[in-house]
């Protein structure tokens, strides 16, 4: 079957070999009284039943795949993570992966799933795709219940006396209508919900103010499900979520409302990972779904935990490039783990290294449109100058104390000189090159990144943190902007160097992460600067508290909670096949 051939074809074909969940999960070492099953090809795992068999389990080979600065279509990371995975597969491994649920929103606007690509997918594909086992219906429920309690606790405020309140069991929380802090979510991108007003009618409607519809995936909840440890860590977690804050400026938490024991039972399936396959019928754990750019960008721990326990080798990918993704999974998540990765790989493509050392009047790659003609016609020039984007996110996973594998993802038509030309540039640096052919040749394509990525994992890692979470908070973002974006110097609004203010009054903040929100598409917080920014400020206009997850999220340039779907999305080309029964487009 030609390479071009679209991937939802390629994974329906796949999927006629398909093994059932429970032959992979024994391949695997997952008992049955450990698994969910959701049908026959996908299930849950019991995660705290398997924990507690495997922990004592020697750890396997830790590895994360991350990337350049993608274009607006992404460079490949999650087909290498599956080529990567296919291929320690061909060379007699026993290795599993974890990638994070795709949301909606990109599915059905421009990225597509998050299943990889052509012969390097996770299947089956549709499933996955489309709603998979319910995590992000579950985040969906349980945030819209906060704001359900939320609004529900304004009405009855307002039309009750504090002696109605207190016949009821409840005491006047007094919560500032101008101070709420969420809004609603929605697994799609959708502009047209960015600003709302509800309450809308009589008395019994509501308090009419300003809301907001925000992607699910960008739900304090989503990122909690990324980082918690077990059921106990995420009750409390939940807990303590700021929602609003009152008239006199105190805190009020979904405790405070009462409801955050009923998130958490919406949330209750969402802490068990799972478990799909690889085309050539490896394992891949899923969990979690948040973004990089707004959040923190990982699958979860508990997918890397029982990863390593049951394989010689377990990957797991990190979100858009090494400045945001790979950043978050370094200073945030392998701290709060205590897994320290023995082997990194570094995707770049000749589009986005053509991307990032075009000149100025280059056709721009806008998202909804193909890309133009002239990245993909020979250019030396423009790839020489996108070298500074390569090099300097090279620069960014060795202050981690790695050398990284570049896995040069080659697409269809790719210039054979091309590639030699910028695999001889890593070399002369000392980094090595493999030229990974995944995409249209599976695990067999991927032989020559697989054999580099056992040699890195034999050398001894001497893996590091970028700060200390002792250093204050500002340290903290300065560190981040100078030696991860390249930026001179960072300026606050005075917005933000208030909120900071208070942060740093109060103790309970001073342990919580530094999770950076940020535009994907440059080393800077400016979209439209390519390839290695210099001379430039880095301008956190807002900071963000994020209570149950611990983090503090500053956040610098235009950083949008709600994409918008653009002119020409993928909801254009996905139907039902009338015959077959089967999702056709995807």
């Amino acid at each position: 079957m030609p390479a071009e051939v679209a991937d939802w074809l390629i994974a329906q074909q796949a999927e006629k070999q398909m093994k059932t969940i429970f032959q992979l999960a024994d391949e695997v070492g997952i008992e049955k009284d450990e698994l969910i099953p959701y049908g026959y090809y996908m299930a849950k795992i019991d995660y705290q039943k398997l924990y507690s068999r495997i922990k004592n389990n020697p750890d396997g080979k830790y590895i994360v795949v991350t990337a350049i600065t993608p274009t607006p279509f992404g460079e490949g990371k999650s087909t290498t993570t599956i080529g990567l995975t296919q291929g320690l597969g061909k060379r007699g491994k026993k290795v599993s992966c974890a990638i994070r649920q795709p949301s909606a929103g990109p599915l059905m606007n421009i990225k597509g799933s998050a299943a990889g690509g052509g012969f390097s997918q996770c299947i089956p594909r549709t499933e996955f795709s489309l709603g998979f086992t319910g995590d992000i219906n579950a985040v969906m429920n349980a945030h819209n219940l906060a704001m359900v309690a939320l609004t529900a606790r304004m009405l009855h405020e307002s039309n009750y006396s504090d002696e109605i309140l207190n016949k009821k069991g409840l005491k006047r929380l007094d919560i500032d209508p101008k101070r709420v802090q969420i809004g609603w979510v929605i697994d799609f991108c959708a502009q047209a919900l960015r600003k709302i007003v509800i309450g809308i009618g009589g008395k019994k409607d509501g308090i009419p103010m300003e809301s907001r519809f925000d992607i699910a995936t960008s739900s304090e909840l989503m990122a909690i499900l990324s980082l918690v440890k077990d059921l106990k860590d995420l009750r409390e977690r939940i807990g303590r979520i700021v929602v609003a804050y009152s008239k006199s400026g105190n805190p009020i938490t979904t405790e405070d409302l009462e409801v955050a024991g009923a998130m958490t039972a919406f949330m209750l399936p969402a802490i068990n990972p799972n478990l799909i396959q690889t085309m050539e019928g490896q394992p891949v754990f899923v969990h979690a779904a948040p973004f990089a750019n707004i959040a923190i960008g990982q699958s979860s721990i508990i997918a890397d935990w029982i990863g390593v326990k049951l394989s010689e080798y377990h990957i797991t990918e990190s979100g858009f490039g090494a400045d945001i993704g790979f950043e978050k999974f370094w200073n945030i998540k392998c701290r709060i783990s205590g897994l320290k990765p023995d082997a990194a790989v570094l995707v770049a493509t000749l589009r986005a290294l053509k991307y990032h050392g075009a000149d100025k009047d280059a056709p721009k790659i806008v998202s909804g449109n193909p890309i133009p003609e002239k990245y993909f016609e020979r250019n030396l020039k423009w790839l020489e100058k996108g070298l500074e984007n390569l090099f300097h996110h090279i620069n960014i996973v060795k202050k981690a104390g790695l050398n990284p594998v570049v896995c040069l993802n080659k697409f269809y038509g790719d210039d054979n000189d091309e590639l030699e030309f910028v695999k001889k540039a890593c070399e002369e640096i000392g980094i090595p090159v493999a030229i990974s052919e995944h995409y249209e040749k599976g695990g067999a394509g991927a032989l020559e990144l697989v054999d580099m990525v056992i040699d890195a994992c034999r050398n001894k890692s001497s893996f590091k943190f970028l700060y200390d979470n002792n250093l204050p908070h500002i340290s903290r973002i300065e560190l981040i902007a100078r030696q991860i974006y390249g930026a001179d110097s960072i300026e606050l609004s005075s917005e933000a160097l208030e909120k900071l203010k208070n942060i740093n009054s109060n103790p309970e903040f001073s342990q919580f992460s530094i999770c950076m929100a940020k535009t994907h598409l440059s080393l800077s917080d400016n979209p439209e600067l390519r390839g290695a920014p210099r001379g430039w400020q880095l301008f956190v206009r807002d900071i963000l508290i994020f209570t149950g997850a611990k983090l503090i999220v500053p956040v610098a340039g235009e950083i949008n909670l709600m994409p918008g779907t653009a002119s020409n999305p993928n909801f254009r080309r996905i139907d039902v096949d009338l015959q077959t029964g089967k999702v056709i487009g995807i």
